[in-house]
């Protein structure tokens, strides 16, 4: 999977109230949630940004509760996939149930700013910064990870499975 987008930064610590606040999860409505996205860590990023749009975090991205909500607000909104330094494990987790490709990336968060445009080739775990065709690394994700982001999340991905069975 190879995915290009221009790149939102954000930092430390991200947490899940920060992703999604928590006055809004009186919904699981994922365009509802989309609406709010990013909010309190950026009050105007919903209308910044594109589909296809990328965030690019620092330490620990998704720490906190281990509300679904928070991916399923980053997908909806439109943002093709997170980059972060590390990933709080319950967000890593969610965010491939729900069918949100993230990946790890040490090196990346120093060497960009927000607006410049990478593109990702999830199989390869490469990283290019567009501008001046910098190339990073990240983690790959194995085709059966690669499988479920495809069918667009694990319940997608049972249904999908039960259904081929039954023919």
């Amino acid at each position: 999977m190879i995915l290009k987008g221009k790149v939102w930064k954000f930092g430390d610590n991200i947490d899940t109230d920060a992703i999604i606040p928590a006055r809004y999860l009186t919904t699981s409505d994922p365009q509802e949630l989309a609406k709010h996205c990013m909010e309190d860590a950026d009050p105007a990023f919903i209308t910044k940004m594109k589909p296809g749009d990328i965030i690019v975090g620092g330490e620990n991205f998704g720490c906190g509760s281990s509300r679904e909500h928070a991916p399923i607000a980053i997908k909806a909104a439109g943002v093709s996939c997170v980059v972060a330094k590390s990933f709080a494990r319950i967000f890593y987790r969610n965010s491939f149930n729900m069918g949100l490709p993230i990946f790890e990336s040490r090196e990346l968060m120093g060497a960009i700013k927000d607006g410049d445009e990478i593109s990702l080739d999830s199989a390869k775990g490469i990283i290019t910064v567009t501008k001046g065709n910098k190339i990073f690394s990240s983690n790959s994700i194995p085709p059966f990870m690669e499988q479920l982001i495809s069918d667009g999340g694990l319940m997608k991905h049972i249904g999908k499975k039960r259904k081929e069975s039954r023919v």
